[in-house]
């Protein structure tokens, strides 16, 4: 287990993979299925409760004050990444198929990740205050950008997102971050005090909603739809797009003669996206059966990310002596 942590695969990195398995091999179906999707629901909305309740509104005001870095670090999020995706996907997207690609476009508009872009930024010695405004003010705009973005790119592909699909995102996602943030004042302190509980809360929901997205996918085929040479290329590809966002990343950091700790925070913030932002937004917009293909790009992405800022992370850290 030492040797698996030293490559940055961690016991909930092992639980979201037993998900995966448990959802392919043991669905829930029937009474069992509409329960898990009901207590989804709820654990989603609480996650974002929790969010707006311990996002702090100052912090995100103070780094704002770096013009520059932030407006990197934003522009490659919701400018770069989703240039990136749409290119990937008319080059590739024929042999990817129609839910893989689908998916590789939706993982290109999500917002970036919040706690490991800041720890990977701590770790390498970054300018951790600017991190933390990034990566919250990446998540507060997606709440609303993201779907945006994925209503663009459905209407472009033909296809569009219903008035029900809009109405869950208003309910399960911003009516409870902005229930948090009313109540942060009276609420904040004890939610930034046990943090157990909120991690258990944020991990949780993500396994559910995992375990839930593939077993649906299980149950409605889509997995047969899907040749073992689109998995293949859907690891690639996924694996593609992280390194050409790292290495625009840090082109940019030497291009635009940042500081190294400000280096960091582009590099970090500006190439990861979140599974947690991710996955719930993909339940209340796309259909239950699809959600299991659609967000299998945003999961080997994000495996993928995990291992290699690792890695990164801590051989800066090393040379930082």
């Amino acid at each position: 287990m030492q040797a698996l942590k030293r490559i940055g695969i961690d016991n909930y990195m092992l639980l979201l993979i037993g998900m995966v398995l448990a959802g392919l091999i043991l669905p829930a179906r029937g009474m069992a299925a509409e329960i898990l999707r009901g207590a989804t629901f709820w654990a989603v909305a609480l996650l974002f409760f929790l969010y707006g309740a311990r996002l702090d509104p100052a912090s995100v005001r103070s780094g704002l004050m770096n013009l520059r870095l932030q407006a990197l670090t934003f522009g490659a999020t919701y400018a770069l990444f989703p240039v990136l995706g749409i290119a990937l996907a008319a080059l590739l997207g024929g042999v990817l198929g129609p839910e893989l690609t689908l998916g590789l476009l939706f993982l290109a508009v999500l917002p970036s990740t919040v706690q490991s872009s800041i720890a990977f930024t701590s770790i390498a010695g970054g300018n951790v205050p600017a991190a933390i405004c990034a990566a919250s003010l990446s998540n507060l705009a997606g709440v609303g950008l993201t779907p945006l973005l994925v209503t663009r790119i459905l209407h472009q592909e033909g296809a569009a997102v219903s008035l029900d699909a809009v109405e869950k995102i208003a309910v399960q996602i911003l009516l409870p971050f902005v229930a948090g943030q009313l109540l942060r004042r009276w609420i904040g302190g004890f939610v930034q005090r046990h943090r157990l509980m909120t991690m258990a809360v944020d991990r949780g929901s993500i396994l559910l909603i995992v375990y839930s997205a593939f077993g649906a996918g299980t149950v409605a085929g889509i997995w047969s739809s899907i040749p073992p040479a689109g998995l293949v290329l859907c690891f690639l590809v996924t694996a593609l797009l992280l390194a050409l966002a790292m290495a625009a990343m840090a082109g940019a950091g030497r291009l635009f003669r940042l500081p190294a700790p400000d280096r960091a925070v582009l590099f970090f913030c500006g190439s990861t996206k979140s599974l947690a932002s991710g996955l719930p937004i993909a339940t209340a917009i796309f259909p239950a059966g699809a959600v299991g293909a659609i967000v299998l790009p945003v999961m080997i992405y994000h495996m993928t990310q995990l291992l290699v800022c690792s890695a990164i992370a801590q051989r800066l850290a090393r040379a930082r002596g």
